[in-house]
């Protein structure tokens, strides 16, 4: 069934309370496959999980792993929408349309959270000099990655010192030793601006708690775009339909889901650093270089008995580009509500990676997606290309999108430097513009380039208007979708993809056991 189109009233049941139950349910739609066949933590569980999501395929409970006996691992819990539908209670076939229309509307209904005395995530507590991160199943997930990531998906507890609030965020954190992890919460995030700002010039520790394997609704709401200030836990609760159960940590006052698999107690320290990446990431790519990172020393384990971990096999079409799609497009739909704009509806298709989004507006018009654009990047600005629709297009149908894009937008550039138009610039330079690429004017880096055409252009396309028409003029532009020659070999980014990725022996491996895994 299609995941586009018109939104349709659709029924929801009650959204699961812990990860196991969530994982039962997907068993009931068809979304999970359970992996029996002992599988190696050292590449091939990652070779496996990135395949099965670049084909959209169901998640995956990993229940044999080498040397981990008694721990399972799941993997890609919301990398499809059937799944993230599922997270919020809905049928797994429901719209994209709908999807989002369910999580603005309970997104705008917080509930606050209850505390409770315990969590069931204590049967085994491991404290001081017995902590051993290795201890649990943590596989190297890519080739090339600079080590075993534990934490990718998880939630990050932190709390800011001075207005108590407490963060919920999803950040990667690997294997440094024993009793400390590494990690690399870039700088404008919410973790990354408090450690920077509230700890480091007090030169104190930050006390952290690292959460893995709770209810999907904390874990959506620990990746939301959410403003500073505000109540994950409350989110989670508004996503869930009811107060989500959290209970304090063992060394500090943060709190954390209950119904965790596992939780690492530790902090941030002020003045040591630590070695971390590169990592095979969310657009898609390995990132960077191994590098400085923040270092965290773990004081406490807490975990089920045999725990089941959970993972993000990040790369192409990964639970980032999902539920970032989700919280991200309507963090931005309320930003340009507040800026004024008339906005009917904003999608962010996982396939853009967090770089594309799509905003749909009653008219369109040079003004209205200029007040887009400042919007848009006047913060933090993850999206590179934006495509502003008039609401006859459906911004969930990527076919009606592209179609509208190739006809309606004119190639040529609305403005350039202030309000200087493509024409007052051609004049400005002389007629030659006209067959000039204009790539050349801005130097050897790639990107668009633009080429104005007179007596060549087609008189039927849409977006050309009266004056050009009868001319035969128009404009071409030509994206250069390619990493720029010049770069030396080392510094061009490898895909994060099953063939890019993997060496051909684990690539072979996983294709000739595919079968023998129940996949």
């Amino acid at each position: 069934m299609s995941t586009t189109g018109n939104a349709i009233a659709t029924k929801t049941t009650e959204v699961t309370r812990d990860q196991r139950s969530f994982v039962e349910r997907l068993q009931k739609t068809g979304d999970v496959k359970i992996v029996d066949k002992q599988v190696d933590w050292d590449l091939e569980l990652g070779a496996i999980s990135r395949r099965m999501t670049e084909i959209d395929g169901p998640a995956i409970v990993f229940k044999n792993i080498k040397d981990y006996p008694g721990q399972s691992i799941f993997v890609n819990p919301i990398s499809t929408w059937r799944r993230a539908a599922v997270t919020l209670g809905l049928p797994a076939h429901a719209s994209i349309r709908n999807i989002y229309d369910e999580y603005i509307r309970r997104d705008s209904n917080p509930i606050p959270p209850k505390e409770v005395k315990d969590a069931v995530c204590r049967d085994v507590i491991i404290r001081g000099k017995d902590v051993d991160v290795t201890e649990l199943a943590t596989p190297l997930i890519h080739a090339g990655d600079g080590g075993r990531y534990l934490g990718t998906w998880c939630i990050v507890v932190s709390k800011d010192p001075d207005t108590g609030w407490m963060n919920w965020g999803t950040y990667r954190f690997m294997l440094h030793n024993t009793q400390y992890l590494s990690g690399w919460p870039f700088a404008p995030s919410h973790l990354g601006r408090m450690l920077r700002e509230k700890y480091l010039p007090q030169n104190k520790p930050m006390p952290v708690a690292i959460v893995i394997g709770a209810d999907q609704s904390s874990h959506l709401a620990s990746t939301s775009s959410t403003r500073v200030g505000r109540d994950e836990a409350m989110l989670a609760g508004g996503l869930a339909g009811f107060p989500i159960e959290i209970t304090k940590c063992l060394d500090s006052d943060l709190t954390f889901p209950a119904n965790a698999e596992v939780v690492l107690e530790g902090e941030i320290l002020p003045d040591k650093i630590a070695m971390e990446g590169p990592y095979g990431e969310y657009p898609g790519y390995r990132s960077g270089e191994m590098g400085a990172g923040i270092l965290m020393k773990v004081n406490t384990i807490c975990h089920k008995k045999n725990p089941i971990l959970s993972m993000d096999c990040t790369g192409y079409k990964d639970c980032s580009s999902t539920v970032t799609a989700l919280g991200g497009g309507v963090a931005i739909r309320r930003s340009l509500e507040r800026a004024g704009v008339p906005v009917t509806g904003v999608y962010v298709p996982s396939e853009g990676a967090v770089h594309l989004c799509i905003v749909g507006v009653p008219k369109g018009g040079k003004e209205i997606t200029q007040k887009v654009l400042d919007t848009l990047t006047g913060h933090r600005t993850y999206m590179t290309k934006i495509l502003v629709v008039e609401d006859d297009v459906d911004i969930f149908n990527l076919g009606e999108v592209i179609h509208a894009w190739a006809t309606r937008c004119h190639s040529g550039l609305a403005k350039l430097g202030g309000d200087m138009s493509h024409t007052h610039f051609q004049e400005k330079l002389g007629a030659d513009m006209r067959s000039t690429n204009f790539q050349e004017l801005e130097g050897s880096r790639g990107g668009t380039h633009i080429k104005y055409v007179e007596g060549s252009a087609q008189q039927l396309t849409p977006c050309y208007d009266q004056e050009e028409r009868p001319r035969r003029a128009g404009a071409v532009a030509a994206f250069d979708v390619s990493f720029p020659p010049a770069w030396d070999p080392t510094e061009v980014p490898i895909k994060a993809r099953f063939n890019c990725m993997y060496p051909e022996e684990i690539q072979k491996k996983v294709l000739d056991n595919w079968t023998a895994y129940g996949l």
